[in-house]
């Protein structure tokens, strides 16, 4: 189960430790490779896929390792985005108001949820609703 975060360049050899600690704490393998002089991680934790138990424990330590990259002044994308996988974990990073605002700005430019509907976010934008921000075009003259 692999997984991209970024953290902060003089941070790097820090993620690769604790996530390799974090891959001892679940009982499982894990190994980190990327493009640390971005500070780009590409963090993986061994599952088998017949083994649905070793699968929650991954599940666990992504999580764990989403927390490491925040906490280390990261991010939980480093270059794949957020999309199905990771919709939820803004709010950890951002904080509830930033990812409501993001919502309605959503809503403004995709009233209808056309554009990627679920991703990102924990719940799509309610699809009919008003946008609570208005966006109106100047009137043109004449």
């Amino acid at each position: 189960m692999a997984e991209d975060i970024v953290v902060p360049v003089d941070r790097v050899a820090e993620a690769m430790a604790e996530t390799r600690a974090i891959g001892r704490r679940h009982d499982l393998v894990a190994l980190c490779f990327g493009h640390a002089g971005d500070g780009n991680l590409h963090s993986t934790f061994l599952v088998s896929p017949e083994d649905d138990d070793e699968i929650r424990r991954a599940e666990a330590a992504v999580e764990d390792l989403f927390d490491l990259a925040i906490r280390l002044g990261g991010s939980v994308s480093g270059e794949h985005g957020i999309g199905l996988l990771k919709r939820g974990q803004l709010e950890k990073q951002w904080g509830a108001r930033p990812v409501s605002l993001h919502a309605e700005i959503k809503r403004v430019f995709d009233p209808k949820n056309l554009l990627n509907p679920g991703k990102k976010l924990a719940s799509p934008p309610a699809s009919g609703e008003p946008a609570p921000i208005a966006v109106r075009a100047s009137p043109r003259p004449g």
